[in-house]
């Protein structure tokens, strides 16, 4: 190759080096943030695995795109034909060695990356061992009710909370104990989402005449806050406004908030709801007895566009 040639190249690979180097620095993103991919923070061992398979498909993705556009500037460069030249540049459409090369690598890629899925899969989408805390999820046009069927409120009926147009309900959850969720819809197809969970299901109305598991488990929250939870399957007018929050307490609060949920108010003479019962404990913003993540909506129909 001529000099002034390759000088061109080599100031081109330069100028496309720094603007890389460029964006990476000029977005503002640490180190794990450019990882991620866009992915959000996870706040459960599940969530943690699903990121990394995602971090490293990403990465494989990343190698063979450059290795790909790497082979091709080659190609352009080295392998076409010069100006008034009257042959082709040596051709490699039969190179037997060359063939089984693109061929067994694309495989061997494949089955690492099937592998591994399968892997974080059968974790993600494990059944439950027994010793979780059972929560059951109950999704209807357009709120949420979740129940704790092994606990019971002084009239004998499971723990529940059910949300309305003037409360988010808040589905409080322990940090330090693996949880099973089994859910179902009232009406249409719904879908379970908290995006820190890097996780999210479909609610059916019939799980076992549609064919759908809906039992699934999480190791444990990893550290206490409020998580916003949504709706993720288009499911009528206010899908959208279809929200609720994960409150994730420490293992001594959440035992604390039980035994309030299942004795009575003295006021009131009725069981604590899940606002009153946090009220009750005073332990800052993690015991809110609103939501911190969402609000409730107004279902008046001339309001939605105002939202």
């Amino acid at each position: 190759m001529s000099t002034p040639r390759r000088r061109r190249l080599t100031r081109a690979a330069q100028l496309t080096g720094l603007g890389v180097v460029t964006a990476l620095m000029t977005t503002g993103c640490s180190f794990q943030d450019a990882i991620r991919f866009g992915w959000p923070v996870g706040v459960t061992p599940e969530a943690g695995m699903m990121r990394e398979l995602w971090t490293w498909s990403a990465i494989a993705a990343l190698v063979v795109g450059v290795i790909v556009w790497g082979l091709t500037a080659w190609t352009v460069a080295f392998h076409r034909r010069k100006a008034g030249a009257s042959e082709l540049p040596r051709q490699f459409q039969y190179n037997l060695p060359l063939e089984l090369v693109l061929t067994v690598i694309p495989l061997v890629i494949v089955a690492v990356l099937f592998y591994f899925t399968v892997v974080v899969q059968n974790v993600v989408d494990r059944q439950p061992a027994g010793n979780e805390l059972k929560v059951d999820v109950v999704a209807f046009q357009w709120n949420w009710e979740f129940a704790y069927p092994e606990s019971r409120t002084p009239a004998g009926q499971p723990v529940a909370t059910i949300g309305t147009t003037e409360d988010v309900p808040l589905l409080v959850l322990p940090t330090d104990r693996p949880i099973s969720f089994t859910q179902h819809s009232e009406d249409v197809i719904h879908s379970f989402w908290v995006p820190e969970f890097l996780f999210k299901r479909d609610v059916m109305p019939d799980p076992e005449k549609n064919d759908q598991k809906n039992t699934w488990v999480i190791e444990r929250i990893e550290r206490p806050g409020s998580f916003v939870g949504r709706c993720a399957e288009y499911c009528g007018s206010y899908h959208s406004m279809m929200n609720f929050e994960v409150r994730a307490l420490p293992g001594n609060l959440f035992d604390q908030y039980m035994q309030l949920r299942q004795s009575l108010n003295p006021q009131t003479r009725q069981p604590y709801s899940a606002a009153e019962a946090l009220q009750q404990m005073n332990c800052g913003e993690l015991c809110s007895p609103t939501a911190t993540t969402t609000r409730p909506f107004n279902p008046n129909p001339t309001d939605r566009l105002a939202f």
